[in-house]
């Protein structure tokens, strides 16, 4: 589905076969569907290339057009870690977060918390999670544990974790 090399020709060429495109609303989820297919590293890997490759600071910034802010969507929830796959249903699926750490006030006064421990550029593979102290062996968070104030902590690597989150599917 996904070329490995991650260049705008490439994508280009794919684009134009009608296949996977980051400019499609409603093709924005199918980077977390490696999380359950059981192999959550591809999920960690594509979604980090696809944010720096097409989410950038320069006129072609965003891939399309941005009328309904789903693209904008797609960058904020990425970019902390997590993304709603199935729309109405209260699951997040666990990608690859840019940041080390982000706080969410939530309106009920509670604090979603996601600390990612070593994140870089080139650590961007979950080595091992855990929920509220409790180990996270799913790619997965419900939008309870989300509401109710929850912290996801990820530790991560710069090697592909082939275990983790791969036996349990969501």
């Amino acid at each position: 589905m996904f070329h490995p090399v991650f260049s705008f020709y490439d994508y280009a060429l794919t684009f134009n076969q009608g296949q996977f495109t980051m400019a499609n609303e409603p093709s924005l989820h199918i980077p977390y569907l490696y999380n359950y297919a059981g192999q959550p590293w591809k999920t960690q890997k594509l979604v980090r290339a696809l944010l720096h490759e097409w989410f950038r600071n320069d006129l072609m910034g965003v891939p399309g057009d941005e009328d309904g802010g789903g693209l904008s969507s797609f960058v904020a929830f990425s970019s902390m870690g997590f993304y709603p796959v199935t729309p109405g249903k209260p699951v997040y699926s666990i990608g690859s977060p840019l940041f080390t750490n982000v706080k969410i006030h939530l309106a009920n006064g509670k604090i979603f918390e996601v600390e990612a421990k070593n994140a870089s550029g080139e650590n961007k593979y979950i080595q091992s999670a855990t929920l509220n102290g409790k180990p996270l062996d799913v790619p997965v968070l419900s939008h309870s544990d989300l509401m109710n104030g929850a912290k996801l902590v990820l530790v991560m690597g710069n090697r592909a974790n082939q275990s983790w989150g791969a036996h349990q599917k969501p």
